[in-house]
C-alpha cells in the first residue's frame, strides 16, 4: 500500500490491512482494528489457516471471519496466495448483532461532524450516507442526499464521469486519489481533493470517498506566488541595492544593484556571509546587537548606518533598512536588507575625531573660522591645524570642497538641518 494519506486515514478506522509475499511473509500491515501488534499477528495467522485449510477457497476472495468475539468482512484478491508475488487484503469489522446498538458510535458521530467531506454510494450511484461537510459541497443537507443518485446533484457530464470512476474502483478494488470541482454556495468555483475506495456496507461492496476543501489553500498559494513575483520584480527592476539574509547572516538572494554596490558578480554575492561585506569600523558591535534584536523579534524593523567594503577594498557609508520576514512568534526566519542612501566609495582613512566632525558640521552651516573657534573653544592655530588635516584626509582644497566631500562620503546626514553627523559611529569617526 503506497498512499501514506490513505494509511493515516485507516489508522483511525475499525479496519485492518496487510500485504504479504510468498511464502506468507508479512511486509506491511496497519489500520485501527487492533490495539497491539500481537493481536494483529494472531489475526493474520488465523486467516492463513482458514485460507490454506482443507475445503474450497472462499468465493470471490471475500468471506466473514470470527476472531476474539468480533466479526470481520475479509476481502482478498482472487487467486491471492497462489502466485509467487506480493498480495494484499483488507478486513473491516462489522456488528455481530445487526439489530443491536451501534458499534463505534463515537467514531460515526465524529465522521458526521468532521470538516472533511465524506460519503458512501452503492454500485448504482445511490447515496447511502454522507456527512454534513459533503452535503455542504452541494449546498444541501445530508438527509436530502441520502437515497438520491449522483444525477440528482451533478450535471450529466460530471455524473457520468463520477459513475465511471466508481465502477473502476469497484472493479479494481484499489483506492483512487481524486480532485473534485464544485460550485460553492456563494457562486464561486471550489476545489476539493481526497480519495475514493471500496468498502463493505449492508453486505454489498460500495464506494466511499473522503475529501478536503482546498479552495482557500489554492487561493492563498496563488496570492503568495503573486506576492513573490511582485517582490522579485521590485528587487530586480527598482535599482535599489537589497538582499535577503538568513538568520545566520548569509546572503540568500540579492539584486543586481547590490552586487554592483560591493563590486561582485551576483553569483559571487549569493551565499556570502554579510559580515564579510562590512568594513572593520566603530559601531559594528552596536550593529550586531541590533541584528540580534531583530532575530529574537524584539523589534521588526531597524534603520541604521554601516560601512560597506567592496571587492577593491574601498569603503562606503550606507543607510540600511532591515526588516524581518515571517510571522512566527519566535525567532525571525529571514531578514531583508535594503540600502536607501549610499556615500561615495573611498580608500580607508584614519578616523576623524569628534572635534573634526563638529567642524565639518559648522562649516556646512556657513560658520566662519572665528565662529567655529569660539563655538568649540579652540584657538585659531588649533582650528587651522584641524582644517589642514581635514583637507588632507578628505582630498579637498577649500572650505566648500570640504563640505561637499563630507556629504558625498556620507560623513554628514544628507537630509538634516542644521547639519549633523550621519552617525555617531562613522567609519572616519571615533565619536
Amino acid at each position: 500500500m503506497d498512499d501514506s494519506s490513505l494509511k493515516e486515514l485507516l489508522e483511525d478506522l475499525p479496519v485492518f490491512w496487510w500485504e504479504v509475499d510468498q511464502p506468507w511473509q508479512v511486509r506491511e500491515r496497519g489500520g485501527g482494528a487492533f490495539a497491539d501488534t500481537g493481536t494483529a499477528q494472531r489475526f493474520l495467522e488465523r486467516l492463513h489457516q482458514e485460507f490454506t485449510g482443507a475445503g474450497p477457497a472462499p468465493r470471490a476472495g471475500r468471506w466473514q471471519a470470527r476472531f476474539d468475539g468480533r466479526t470481520f468482512d475479509v476481502s482478498w484478491p482472487q487467486g491471492a496466495g497462489r502466485a509467487p508475488r506480493r498480495t494484499h487484503g483488507l478486513a473491516v469489522e462489522v456488528a455481530s448483532r445487526p439489530h443491536g446498538p451501534r458499534r463505534y458510535a463515537a467514531f460515526a458521530d465524529l465522521a458526521d461532524l468532521a470538516p472533511a467531506a465524506a460519503f458512501i454510494r452503492d454500485g448504482q450511484g445511490r447515496y447511502l450516507w454522507a456527512n454534513h461537510a459533503y452535503a455542504h459541497l452541494y449546498n444541501t443537507t445530508a438527509q436530502d442526499l441520502t437515497g438520491k443518485r449522483i444525477e440528482d446533484f451533478d450535471a450529466p457530464a460530471e455524473a457520468a464521469r463520477f459513475r465511471a470512476l466508481d465502477q473502476e474502483i469497484l472493479r479494481r478494488g484499489t483506492p483512487v486519489r481524486h480532485t473534485l470541482g464544485y460550485r460553492r454556495p456563494d457562486g464561486s468555483a471550489g476545489r476539493a481533493v481526497g480519495h475514493r475506495f471500496a468498502v463493505r456496507e449492508n453486505a454489498q461492496t460500495c464506494v466511499a470517498g473522503i475529501y478536503v476543501d482546498i479552495t482557500d489553500h489554492l487561493r492563498a498559494l496563488v496570492q503568495r506566488q503573486e506576492a513573490e513575483e511582485s517582490l522579485r520584480a521590485l528587487r530586480d527592476h527598482s535599482g535599489l541595492p537589497c538582499a535577503l539574509l538568513s538568520v545566520g547572516g548569509r546572503v540568500l538572494e540579492a539584486s543586481a544593484a547590490a552586487a554592483e554596490l560591493v563590486g561582485l558578480g551576483l553569483p559571487d554575492l549569493v551565499g556570502r556571509r554579510a559580515h564579510s561585506l562590512l568594513a572593520p569600523a566603530c559601531g559594528l558591535e552596536g550593529l550586531a546587537g541590533r541584528w540580534r534584536g531583530l532575530i529574537a523579534r524584539r523589534t521588526r524593523r531597524v534603520e541604521t548606518s554601516a560601512v560597506l567594503l567592496d571587492a577593491q577594498g574601498r569603503q562606503r557609508r550606507a543607510r540600511l533598512h532591515l526588516s524581518t520576514v515571517g510571522s512566527a512568534a519566535g525567532r525571525a526566519r529571514r531578514v531583508w536588507a535594503v540600502v536607501t542612501h549610499q556615500g561615495l566609495a573611498h580608500e580607508a582613512h584614519p578616523p576623524l575625531t569628534a572635534a573634526q566632525i563638529r567642524i565639518l558640521c559648522l562649516l556646512a552651516q556657513g560658520s566662519s573660522n572665528s565662529d567655529i573657534a569660539a563655538s568649540l573653544k579652540l584657538s585659531r592655530q588649533t582650528l587651522d591645524y584641524h582644517l589642514a588635516r581635514l583637507r588632507q584626509l578628505l582630498g579637498a582644497a577649500s572650505r566648500p570642497a570640504l563640505v561637499a566631500r563630507a556629504y558625498v562620503l556620507g560623513i554628514l546626514a544628507p537630509r538634516a538641518w542644521p547639519p549633523r553627523s550621519a552617525t555617531a559611529a562613522h567609519p572616519l569617526s571615533t565619536a
